[in-house]
């Protein structure tokens, strides 16, 4: 088996990159437990809705928060699901969020005199 890393490879660049790795601003499930995660998906959904969106058992029948669990760390499959799920909604937050913030401007402009 041949070395795979480069020759100029070193502690340094390896705590580089441990930081590079840590650090991930533009992933939203870094530092998320799939619990949070769950529970987040939950109160925005509510459970109806979810198991509309990702039709497994244990979002249909007697829901709860550690079933869920116990099934989605046994289901690649469907962690992934709710994890792309969990990407959708916060991008849903964000645009809502945007265009309340645009129409209240929209609202400020309008009602302020020139």
């Amino acid at each position: 088996m041949t070395n795979m890393m480069p020759s100029t490879f070193n502690t340094e660049t390896a705590d580089r990159l441990g930081t590079e790795l840590l650090a991930q601003p533009k992933n939203p499930l870094h530092g998320m437990t799939l619990e949070a995660i769950v529970t987040a998906l939950v109160g925005h959904f509510g459970w109806e809705a979810l198991a509309q969106r990702i039709p497994v058992n244990c979002f249909t029948h007697d829901p709860s928060i550690q079933s869920s669990l116990k099934f989605l760390r046994k289901t690649p499959w469907a962690r992934s699901k709710v994890e792309s799920l969990y990407g959708f909604m916060l991008r849903d937050i964000k645009l809502q969020d945007v265009a309340r913030a645009a129409a209240k401007q929209k609202i400020h402009d309008l009602t302020t005199p020139e």
